[in-house]
């Protein structure tokens, strides 16, 4: 198991230390989320969906920041440290890339997380 888990740990540090270094947004797969969640242990995973939404489930303990409310740039900056990575999910992937294309242009390492709570609830039952 433990094999495994470094293995995956490495292949991960390989993928994303190779791509070049850019300020564009990325995107990655609910399998690669599970697989962050599983081997790190802390995260920065903001969930950019509504109150609403929060309240019918969350993909373990989120920073919770609704991007339609007013004032989601500078609550963001506030509350997300930039010398780490953010992982960014919404309902299905729309607010989530607007959120992470936003934070990239405030100098964020951010990842639109593809398909997001919808998918992540599908494919973790």
């Amino acid at each position: 198991m433990k094999k495994g888990i470094l293995l995956v740990s490495l292949i991960l540090t390989v993928v994303f230390s190779c791509k070049p270094q850019t300020n564009e947004a990325k995107d990655i797969t609910v399998e690669d989320l599970k697989v962050i969640l599983d081997n790190e242990s802390s995260i920065q995973l903001l969930d950019v969906r509504t109150p609403s939404e929060w309240a019918e489930g969350v993909i373990t303990t989120p920073i919770k920041i609704d991007i339609t409310a007013e004032g989601f740039e500078d609550k963001a900056i506030e509350k997300l440290d930039k010398s780490q990575p953010v992982y960014i999910y919404c309902r299905s992937g729309g607010r989530s890339k607007r959120a992470t294309d936003l934070l990239v242009k405030k100098g964020f390492e951010a990842y639109n997380v593809l398909g997001g709570y919808m998918e992540w609830e599908q494919k973790n039952k």
